[in-house]
């Protein structure tokens, strides 16, 4: 069954730089929540990018922790910059799809819509789901944070 969660925040600088941010695969660690990301194949960017994503308390010390986490494998199956970064989730526990849809507002700002479907059964899906969410919300909240304009 395919469950989906979506959240949108507007992000205070233009969309290339977002994009820029976002596509800096190992540079998310920076504003995702508890969790060290890493390009692992030989293509950096674009279609059929492999990206992995370990999320967990001990994050910073993968794999010697790996027990106490996530790790989210995913190849990336549609590049479109500044606008559409779509991935399918290849882990043995996390399946399904992501994708980060920018778009601007004006010069200054972007709209960041970020999206999950996850495949698993809705019970399980409404229990990981407040905590997913709550997650995802405040490492875009750091995003945002990270990309204000400098003074």
């Amino acid at each position: 069954m395919s469950n989906t969660l979506r959240i949108t925040i507007d992000l205070p600088c233009p969309q290339e730089r977002a994009w820029a941010a976002i596509a800096d695969w190992e540079s998310q660690g920076n504003w995702m929540l508890h969790t060290k990301v890493w390009v692992t194949s030989q293509i950096r960017e674009g279609a059929g990018t492999s990206i992995s994503a370990f999320t967990g308390p001990f994050y910073k010390f993968y794999p010697k922790f790996s027990s106490l986490g996530l790790l989210d494998t995913m190849v990336v199956t549609k590049w479109q910059p500044p606008e559409i970064c779509d991935v399918v989730h290849t882990g043995k526990v996390l399946k399904g799809t992501g994708s980060f849809v920018l778009s601007p507002i004006n010069s200054t700002s972007t709209k960041f819509n970020w999206s999950e479907t996850i495949e698993c059964s809705r019970l399980k899906f409404l229990a990981i789901a407040p905590f997913l969410w709550v997650g995802v919300r405040i490492s875009l909240a750091r995003l945002s944070t990270s990309l204000r304009p400098r003074e």
